[in-house]
């Protein structure tokens, strides 16, 4: 099988609840998101999706993606989309850096392959775990009050872990997070996800206030060795999620005990090849992990549920359902929430199939496509 095309399609995801906000006064109101389909001579095409979330929040946004696969995906013609490993090498010959561009590029061939063998993607990480596995709601940053209700919002559609979005005032985020555990019912999990915004003297102030609240804390300061100096004085459950971009920096944090948990997001660390990698070694180690992405569709949610469907739910903290945060579906089959919890398709690839009517005309074509 041979690579005859590659093709790209640019979607906007308006949001249910209209804005998305986090540190930093960063906020979105509608997602800028690519979907990739890399087209064969076996007349099977393969599907993937890379949604940044804006351009503030990591080195990686929405233009740059598009722009970086018109330069990869003419290197990619004529391989055998199949092998995965060859075609994560020959990408990062052509392209130094620039993960989230290659993510979507490698999530399509992941479904190609599936296709082409007639199994799942969650069979080819490894095989499901159980019917499904839970799912975490983030709650925008908002008054203390206002984000403290959301807990009984999202418990009700089914939520038990919920990721308050904190990493401000640091005044309001411990009002922020005493509100929201005082909402918290046995069984429930609350993380209070900095996203990298509080210097290392707030984010410790923070840690002291919260001491006896049953939280976690997450990615507080941007720095690894900041965010090391936080955990070391913290008694709380402490996630690792922005420093985390790669297999180094997980040996480097287990060898500093510096994380009980990571969030593994797919396009940070370049694709489902190597989401699987950093998974395994994870599951060696004893890490836990959330299996999420930058944000996404339907496309992205399939992946992650393959993903994390795929991973010992002793080591899967949460996941993520982003085609539930927003108003436009971009494929059929992608999987749905219910009661707070998701299962990957027995279909085969990511049992998905894009809606071309919704994608429209393709904002690039490379070889056949």
């Amino acid at each position: 099988m041979r690579i005859t095309g590659v093709s790209a399609y640019r979607i906007e995801l308006p949001l249910h609840e209209g804005s998305y906000k986090w540190s930093g006064g960063n906020s979105v109101e509608v997602f800028d998101s690519t979907v990739v389909g890399i087209h064969s001579d076996a007349g099977i095409s393969g599907y993937g999706e890379i949604c940044p979330l804006g351009p503030a929040y990591l080195p990686a946004y929405a233009a740059g993606a598009r722009t970086g696969i018109a330069e990869v995906a003419p290197h990619l013609l004529g391989m055998d989309p199949t092998e995965l490993q060859v075609m994560n090498r020959r990408m990062d010959q052509v392209l130094r850096g620039h993960p989230y561009v290659k993510s979507a590029l490698d999530m399509a061939c992941w479904d190609l392959l599936g296709k082409a063998s007639g199994q799942p993607v969650a069979v080819l990480l490894g095989g499901r775990y159980g019917d499904d596995f839970p799912l975490y709601r983030a709650i925008s940053q908002d008054a203390p009050d206002e984000m403290a209700d959301k807990v009984g919002l999202y418990r009700s559609q089914g939520y038990t872990k919920f990721q308050l979005k904190v990493g401000g005032n640091p005044d309001t985020d411990i009002a922020r997070i005493h509100a929201a555990a005082a909402k918290l019912k046995t069984g429930d999990v609350l993380i209070a996800d900095a996203n990298t915004g509080w210097t290392q003297h707030q984010a410790i102030r923070v840690a002291d206030a919260v001491r006896d609240v049953d939280v976690y804390l997450e990615q507080p300061c941007l720095h690894y060795e900041e965010c090391l100096a936080v955990r070391q004085h913290s008694n709380r459950p402490f996630v690792l999620d922005e420093v985390i971009d790669d297999v180094h920096m997980v040996l480097r944090g287990y060898a500093d005990r510096a994380m009980d948990v990571i969030n593994l997001k797919i396009s940070k660390v370049g694709g489902l090849t190597k989401a699987r990698q950093i998974r395994d070694l994870c599951v060696s180690l004893g890490i836990a992990m959330t299996i999420e992405d930058t944000w996404g569709g339907d496309i992205i949610t399939a992946a992650i549920a393959h993903l994390a469907h795929s991973t010992p739910p002793e080591l899967l903290l949460s996941a993520t359902d982003f085609n539930s945060y927003v108003t436009v579906s971009i494929a059929e089959g992608a999987p749905q929430r219910t009661n707070g919890r998701l299962t990957s398709s027995t279909g085969p690839g990511l049992g998905i199939q894009p809606r071309m009517d919704v994608l429209g005309e393709p904002v690039l074509r490379i070889g056949m496509a």
